[in-house]
């Protein structure tokens, strides 16, 4: 179980960091919107590298979730 749940939350942080990146390039560098992380919330552009960070975080929790060794009961 503990290792569906480390591929879900480092699924989940794939995700929303790279949204939070193309969201940040998009509007720094284009001044456009792009992506749907802008359709949820009215970030400004800096804002949008904490969500990268976030992201990025979701995807080491999962990482060591998966790793975790599994307890082994002593009889």
């Amino acid at each position: 179980m503990r290792v569906i749940i480390g591929y879900t939350v480092e699924s989940i942080g794939y995700v929303v960091g790279a949204q939070g990146f193309v969201s940040f390039v998009s509007q720094a560098l284009f001044g456009t919107e792009w992506g749907w992380m802008h359709k949820v919330v009215d970030l400004p552009s800096t804002a949008y590298l904490g969500v990268v960070a976030v992201g990025l975080a979701l995807v080491v929790v999962g990482v060591k979730m998966r790793k975790a060794p599994q307890r082994r009961e002593v009889a």
